[in-house]
């Protein structure tokens, strides 16, 4: 499910004004005890690819699994006695759910999230587990945030926005703080964009104390809305959207961050579906770190132009959440990606042993054989063939040509 915010009925004028790096200082100060000051791990692959040292900033390790309780809580923080008592309520499907719940229950005030029918079992459980009450509905996320918005008018609650609010952007402006204080050289910061929170603070902080500072946006491919907006000078709203990252699968930049990244971020960039898998398989194998595709957008820009990067950079991993099951998917699609699976079809003699024949020499080529189909009644066969389709895990593009060759060698006609 998508996280796909900024549609529908605002319930308060917003406020453009320029945002401040004292606003994001006091952001700060207010969260020490509360967000972790999250770890800034070094990339010895990385670093060797784009030729200078780069660095992960770990948000995918902070408390909710994301960047998303710094600005919660100081929003949460900034509300009045009388608002505080109302109660707050918020739409989403993953990480703004969590860290509104986290945040709520830290400050003592009720929060409600709605959270669409069809959300992962994961983020449901762990949203309840933060002390949200949970209520599910619609099909998309649009339904589920005028579910959210019309619970707002009804009780007055307070709709806390994931991305449009200047207190918001304060508080994701922290991890900017951060960035400078690990890492003192660096030369340009990368970081994901959905609707612009994160970026925008981030810009915010780093701008005003490094302005030589390069600070580069990635987004999905199929959900990026920053390009034809920053062409057209204003949000403008996308019809589709379809990537697997669900944490920057935003369809409408935010007001408040549109005008920042327009002023302070100096590009925006886009990554494929391809690209954001095998960004998620080398954090995984590489780093070791848990990483949901939004979060390992940064590194897919790395991977895909290493060259244009001057370092120290710095890659914010923004989140960590992602369901087990997409997980699964993920990795297999970038596992193949990179070239670690190889399909094959392919024609031998029906005969006792021939199979365990053609499995002899898949062995000795060094390969893990994933499935095998065998068909032996079809119109398509002569009486005496037989038809085998393989699933195999390889060691890259490479050994893919070298499996090939070993069988055509062998003799066997490879189809596909």
């Amino acid at each position: 499910m998508a996280e796909n915010h900024g549609v529908g009925a605002r319930p308060e004028p917003l406020d453009l004004s320029d945002i401040t790096v004292d606003e994001v200082r006091a952001a700060h100060k207010m969260l020490a005890g509360v967000s972790r000051v999250t770890a800034m791990e070094g990339s010895r692959h990385l670093s060797q690819l784009v030729g200078d040292p780069v660095h992960l900033k770990c948000e995918n390790l902070q408390r909710t699994g994301s960047f998303k309780v710094r600005g919660a809580y100081v929003r949460i923080a900034g509300l009045s006695a009388e608002e505080r008592a109302a109660g707050v309520v918020a739409a989403s499907a993953g990480n703004h759910a969590q860290g509104v719940a986290l945040a709520a229950s830290l400050l003592g005030v009720r929060s409600t999230v709605f959270m669409p029918v069809g959300a992962p079992l994961p983020k449901i459980a762990a949203t309840c587990e933060y002390g949200a009450d949970v209520r599910m509905h619609g099909h998309v996320v649009d339904e589920t945030l005028e579910a959210a918005q019309e619970h707002a008018r009804a009780t007055g609650a307070v709709f806390i926005h994931p991305f449009d609010h200047r207190d918001v952007v304060a508080g994701q402006g922290t991890v900017g703080l951060e960035i400078l204080e690990q890492c003192p050289e660096v030369r340009t910061i990368v970081v994901g964009i959905g609707g612009g929170g994160l970026a925008a603070g981030i810009a915010v902080a780093v701008k005003a104390l490094r302005p030589d500072v390069r600070l580069v946006g990635v987004q999905a491919e199929g959900a990026a809305a920053y390009p034809p907006s920053l062409a057209a000078g204003r949000p403008v709203s996308l019809e589709t959207m379809v990537t697997m990252a669900d944490g920057i699968k935003v369809g409408r930049p935010g007001d408040v961050p549109f005008k920042i990244v327009g002023d302070l971020v100096d590009e925006v960039r886009t990554v494929s579906e391809d690209e954001l898998s095998g960004a998620l398989l080398l954090c995984l194998e590489r780093a070791k770190l848990v990483v949901e595709p939004a979060g390992a957008s940064p590194v897919a820009a790395l991977l895909s132009q290493p060259d244009s990067f001057d370092g120290p950079v710095v890659g914010v991993l923004s989140g960590g959440n992602v369901d087990p099951l997409l997980l699964q998917r993920i990795l297999r699609h970038g596992m193949a990606a990179a070239g670690r699976y190889l399909s094959l079809r392919l024609r031998l003699t029906d005969r006792p042993g021939a199979l365990a024949t053609l499995l002899g020499v898949l062995s000795q080529g060094d390969v893990n054989v994933l499935d095998v189909s065998h068909v032996r009644t079809d119109p398509r066969l002569r009486l005496t063939e037989a038809e085998v389709e393989l699933q195999l895990e390889t060691r890259g593009p490479e050994h893919c040509v070298e499996v090939r060759a070993a069988l055509r060698k062998a003799g066997y006609i490879v189809m596909t």
